[in-house]
Parts: C-alpha cells; structure tokens; sequence
C-alpha cells in the first residue's frame, strides 16, 4: 500500500508517519508513506529523523494547492490522510487569508486530484473547534451537532469538512472525517498553550494566561489522536465523522497549575493578558461513535502524558530553539 500523508512534518501529521513505518498500525503494516509538506514554520524536516533513512519513506517538500504536484504524488496512492492545515487561532484572527488559502482551496485541489486518480479511501484531518462553543454545563458534542465555527481557523475547518463531503456526496468518494481535541506531545510547535508555557518555564520565563483562564478544553495525546485517525481510515464509514477525544477536561489556569508543578513553580510565573477575540469557552465531545464503532479508547492519562511531554522538552531544548546551558 502507498499512503500520502498531507502536513506529515508537522506536529500530529510526523507522529502519525513515525508510527507508521515503525508499523504501529497493523492494517498499514510495510505501506511506503509518502510525505508533502510546505515546511512552514510549524513544518521541521527534524520531526521525521528517525525515520528519515527508511525506503519506504519519502519526503516532498511542497504545496497542496499546486494541483501538478499534487497529482503527480497521487499515481499509486490508495489512501490518502490529510493533515496539513494552518492551525493557530491566533495567527488567523490577524490574518485569516493563509488559512481559507491552505485549509480551504487545498482541500480542494486535493479532493480533486485524489478522486481523478481514484484513491480509494480520504481521510480529512479536522477538529473539535468546528462545533463552536459550549456553556460550562452544555452537554458534550456529537457528531451530528451543526458546525458554528467562531474563529477563522475554525470557519476555514469547517468549510474544508463540507467541502470533503461535498465530494462524497457528489462523486461518491470515500471520505471519512476526523474531528480532534486539543491535542498535546513531543515535536509540537511551542506556540500551543503547552509548549509554549513549558518552554517558557524552563527560560525563566513567566507564561501568558488568557483572561480569567477558565476557558475549557479536552486534551488529547498524540498517540492516541493518531490511534483514532489510523482507525478511521483502516475501516471508517466513507460520508462519516468521528469525534476522537481524550476524555479529560481542565480550565486553561488548571492546566497552567500542573504545568507549574511539573516545571517547580509557583503561580508568580503567571502574567495575566488580556483575553483573545471571541475566545470559545469550552469543548467537549461525545465519542461513543467511534469508540463503538471502531473500537477507540484514549490509552494515555493526562498525568502521564504532561510528565511525558515536559520531559521532552527539558530533554530537546535544541529542537525548540533554546540556548544550551553552559558546561559545568
């Protein structure tokens, strides 16, 4: 099997490939994966080191709106997981444009290009935030709750998950979606609330929290967000979402509690911002669907994964671009 993996020198798109040709996934077990990636900023051809040697592994650095290319890399391809996507609330209140450009117009070169060479199975890569935002006490999404997306990441998302149902529907091609929760890790560019308040931490740095911090979200590893999106496209519905969840919420000055107790520090490295635009309140999600139907569970506890993750990035202060200690 040939597999292209759109944005896998990303963050959660390199895990899903290192996993893959460690043969992590057993109906994608020996599959040559093919990578293309525009190595933005948030793209490092270091997420995929390890296995960067192996035959069944290649790299194109280049667009997913350039239609030849992407048609070229699609001769023999009989899956396809799309992972590339600008993803940073922040950057796309202050411009919106390179989101609709990559998330939505290169879905859909694509989309087109993957049903003219007659891929068999799609899978689009979305997120929990094309649902909007809950109260405190809503209860958690399921997947046929209406998209009201509120930032223009999450509008470019949503408007790239009809777009892949579009397809579906009209040409009948073999699309599954599926939608994340916040999800966290190694290799995570430090502009998420994680990596950036670790990296910070270990700088000496106090950590920026928004507003009154009890904005909620439901974290994720990213072996288990991988996990999901491996199942979906081993044997999900062709039409159907799932939601993949991790199961655990916290308030974003919960999480920043545990960050500062991982790191020994106290709420004194806390600065107080101001908070962003439309901030949603709270995700939750319903994932029984997926769980029944393809068997998911989250397999790592938020307290093991936050050690696992704080740890990674003590351990790698090269990768993320901090100076080195001096010698003692």
């Amino acid at each position: 099997m040939r597999i292209l993996v759109t944005g896998g020198a990303g963050f959660i798109g390199s895990h899903f490939v290192r996993q893959t040709i460690r043969n992590r996934y057993p109906a994608l077990a020996d599959a040559e994966v093919v990578v293309l990636d525009r190595l933005t900023y948030a793209g490092n051809t270091a997420n995929l080191a390890e296995v960067a040697d192996d035959s069944r592994f290649r790299l194109v650095a280049g667009d997913i709106c350039d239609a030849p290319l992407v048609r070229e890399l699609l001769d023999g391809v009989e899956l396809v997981v799309h992972f590339a996507a600008e993803s940073h609330v922040d950057r796309s209140i202050t411009g919106a444009e390179e989101f609709v450009r990559t998330n939505v117009l290169g879905t859909q070169v694509l989309l087109t290009a993957a049903a003219d060479a007659g891929v068999g199975r799609f899978v689009h890569v979305s997120t929990d935030e094309v649902y909007g935002s809950l109260d405190e006490t809503g209860t958690p999404w399921t997947e046929a709750e209406p998209l009201r997306p509120n930032s223009p990441y999450a509008a470019s998302k949503a408007a790239a998950e009809l777009m892949v149902l579009a397809f579906h529907r009209t040409h009948g091609f073999p699309v599954s979606i599926t939608r994340g929760s916040n999800t966290y890790g190694p290799f995570q560019y430090p502009e998420k609330i994680i990596p950036l308040f670790v990296t910070s931490l270990l700088t000496g740095r106090q950590v920026p929290l928004y507003g009154d911090g009890r904005n909620r979200r439901e974290w994720l590893h990213v072996d288990d967000h991988c996990q999901g999106v491996a199942l979906v496209a081993e044997r999900g519905r062709p039409g159907a979402a799932y939601n993949v969840g991790g199961g655990t919420e916290l308030t974003n000055r919960q999480l920043t509690e545990r960050l500062l107790a991982l790191l020994g520090a106290d709420a004194s490295m806390i600065r107080q911002v101001p908070d962003r635009k439309a901030h949603d309140l709270r995700y939750a999600m319903d994932c029984r669907l997926i769980t029944e139907e393809l068997g998911y569970a989250p397999a790592v506890p938020l307290e093991h994964g936050l050690a696992e993750t704080v740890a990674w990035y003590r351990e790698h202060r090269s990768w993320w671009g901090a100076p080195q200690p001096a010698a003692r």
